[in-house]
């Protein structure tokens, strides 16, 4: 089995993604919420860390991404950033920091920005949070966008099944792209819908589309870390690659550890100190 090499570029920036969706390189993209595992994730050639709202269900066990406040955000990213050498650390904006008040959202996207020193923020929506999207960009803040499911609607939308299968839908969410990509997103997550609409979209707007349960055609692909290395077992939705089962193996380890502990065994001599 070949290991990945990351390419010689330095520094992950804005304007190396651009240029990799140009030449036709797919960009890496995972979510980190803590300094350990972000510098592994680094460490192994990612492109992107997004720091998350996930962290809601993830690292605090809350059934949906709204309970996250602003501060706990800033925490989390804030330990990823500490970790970084070459990714882009993304962060997202929580729910009730943006949405119906641009001002509350460029003072949230400012203080993210200089308290946790990431380097651009995500938020959800399309045409109905352009006031927003335009005065964060207007102080140099990046902004990723995030369409089809958007999981701080979840309570709107009432289901977390495919977006945009309706031909209504699906071309609102391109309007939409098209919106973000013209106030001057630098990129923008497609969650969860057609694949053969997330072709259409990647082909239609200049900036790189990630995909998660997009298909294929997007310039790069984006997977909740503690799925894609088994840490979580009860979720496993269709386009997910499960690539380790870390769940099962770390049991074993502890079921191990317990046992030494318990018989004895552990520390022995070599363990210990005289």
């Amino acid at each position: 089995m070949s290991i990945h090499k990351p390419n010689q570029i330095k520094k992950i920036t804005t304007h190396q993604l651009q240029a990799m969706k140009e030449r036709g390189e797919k960009i890496s993209m995972l979510t980190a919420y803590d300094y350990s595992m972000a510098r592994i994730l680094d460490g192994a050639g990612v492109d992107v860390l997004l720091v998350g709202d996930s962290a809601s269900n993830v690292m605090a066990g809350n059934e949906t991404t709204l309970p996250i406040t602003l501060d706990q955000m800033i925490y989390h990213a804030t330990s990823v950033v500490r970790a970084v050498d070459r990714a882009l650390v993304v962060v997202d904006i929580p729910f009730g920091s943006y949405q119906g008040n641009s001002r509350e959202a460029l003072q949230s996207a400012i203080r993210i920005m200089k308290e946790s020193g990431g380097h651009a923020v995500k938020l959800e929506g399309g045409e109905e949070i352009k006031e927003s999207v335009l005065r964060i960009l207007s102080a140099g803040v990046p902004v990723m966008g995030h369409l089809g499911l958007t999981p701080q609607s979840i309570y709107k939308f009432g289901t977390y099944s495919v977006r945009a299968k309706e031909e209504a839908e699906a071309q609102k969410l391109i309007d939409d792209a098209k919106v973000l990509e013209e106030c001057g997103c630098f990129g923008i997550v497609l969650e969860k819908i057609p694949a053969t609409l997330a072709k259409k979209v990647a082909e239609s707007v200049r900036i790189p589309i990630i995909g998660i349960g997009a298909g294929p055609d997007c310039d790069g692909q984006v997977l909740v870390m503690h799925d894609m290395l088994g840490i979580t077992q009860d979720f496993k939705p269709r386009f997910l690659r499960q690539y380790l089962d870390l769940n099962t193996e770390i049991t074993k380890a502890v079921s191990r550890y317990i046992e030494d502990v318990k018989s004895q065994d552990f520390p022995n001599t070599n363990e210990s100190y005289s």
